[in-house]
């Protein structure tokens, strides 16, 4: 593809990398083939290719308006084109780069600004978040109908192993897992204590900055991404041989922390260290002897949801099914598994009714071989799943602590 970025974007770093991107861009469209949104709409610029035409004429100086930010906000940032696009493009990169341009061009209305400000401020915080769903849990059986399928019931952990092992894993505890999931990461650290592996949850990282920096809050995402590296730094330099992701969408940010502060010099080497020892829990379950693992009792057959920051961010396709099937859970069979469930970060808040339509079609092609309960790999599927979920939905790593 061909472009003449204007002098304001052609000169910046953020720009070239823009440039170089979308000069990888053939035109072809295999891309419109997996886009959800646009399989849903029928409309080019609710496409890969259509918005990648948009994102163009911005950056070679063109007006932009509210109406082309909306076909911009529609997209979910499920990267399915990225595993389809024969050229290599990275769309996820495109995109962040010019939502947090055009962020400072085009004001938004008051309401919106507001609500993408204040979820940008309570779902980081632990401890505001943790607050304001223990409320809404309180208050869960008066709230309306519509409201109280968006609480999830409150979760209980189970207990976190006490034995120490010479083999040592760092943890994320996140944002929203502590408090809406609490048994994700204590399963986790109960599976790997049977396989001589000690995980622990550094205190201080918290959110990965993947809400900020998709909420084109670029310096502050990149802020907590700084805070984290402090975090874990102690603990990997004391030998901690991985940093295991439990939460998908977590994996998918802190795999590009080398990438993002490659240009920071006290942090590039840091983030090139941690983005190396980043790895999904499947991914390294994998790796280990999974004969201590095998379950005694069936749990039914079980729908396995891959969420698209496992498959396409991380590249993790068919991983977990591999663990899973290794443990010998039988897996039910599922439906267009390239497909996003609509939860998508903060999309399902933001874009309400396009993602309540994701959810139908993802829940119809996880449950056309009936099974008895849907397990995912990350919290915001986990959550979105389960509010109209026939069956009970997991996180996968709860089967194996069984």
């Amino acid at each position: 593809m061909q472009t003449n970025l204007v002098q304001q974007f052609a000169n910046t770093p953020e720009g070239q990398e823009a440039e170089s991107i979308l000069r990888a861009c053939v035109h072809c469209g295999f891309c419109t083939a997996t886009c959800p949104t646009y399989q849903e709409l029928n409309d080019e610029r609710d496409g890969p290719r259509g918005r990648i035409y948009l994102m163009k004429m911005f950056l070679e100086g063109e007006e932009i308006t509210e109406k082309t930010r909306d076909h911009l906000d529609r997209c979910l940032t499920c990267r399915s084109c990225e595993t389809t696009c024969p050229s290599g493009v990275q769309y996820g990169r495109l995109v962040d780069i010019s939502r947090g341009l055009i962020e400072k061009e085009v004001p938004r209305e008051p309401k919106d600004k507001w609500l993408r400000w204040a979820l940008a401020r309570v779902i980081p915080n632990r401890q505001l978040f943790g607050l304001m769903l223990r409320m809404g849990q309180v208050f869960r059986p008066v709230l309306p109908e519509k409201l109280r399928t968006k609480v999830p019931p409150r979760k209980s952990a189970s207990p976190w192993p006490a034995a120490s092992h010479n083999r040592v894993v760092l943890a994320l505890a996140g944002c929203v897992q502590p408090s809406a999931t609490p048994n994700t990461n204590a399963a986790a650290a109960r599976v790997l204590d049977k396989l001589g592996i000690t995980m622990v949850e550094a205190p201080e990282a918290g959110c990965c900055g993947a809400v900020n920096y998709h909420l084109s809050e670029h310096e502050k995402g990149l802020e907590r991404m700084r805070q984290n590296i402090d975090a874990w730094w102690p603990a990997i330099e004391a030998g901690a041989e991985a940093i295991i992701m439990t939460a998908s969408g977590c994996g998918a940010m802190v795999q590009d922390y080398g990438h993002l502060l490659k240009d920071d010099p006290v942090y590039a080497a840091k983030a090139k260290k941690v983005s190396e020892l980043c790895t999904d829990l499947g991914a390294f379950l994998l790796q280990q002897d999974l004969e201590k693992l095998k379950l005694n009792q069936s749990p039914g057959k079980v729908a396995f949801h891959c969420p698209c920051t496992l498959q396409h961010a991380m590249k993790q396709s068919g991983v977990v099914e591999q663990v899973l099937t290794k443990a010998g859970v039988e897996l039910a069979q599922t439906k267009d598994k390239h497909l996003c469930c609509g939860s998508a970060g903060t999309y399902s808040v933001l874009q309400p009714e396009l993602s309540q339509k994701l959810l139908d079609n993802k829940l119809k092609a996880l449950t056309v071989d009936n099974p008895d309960r849907i397990v995912t790999a990350n919290i915001g599927c986990q959550m979105h799943l389960e509010t109209k979920s026939p069956v009970q939905v997991n996180h996968w790593i709860e089967l194996l602590d069984q």
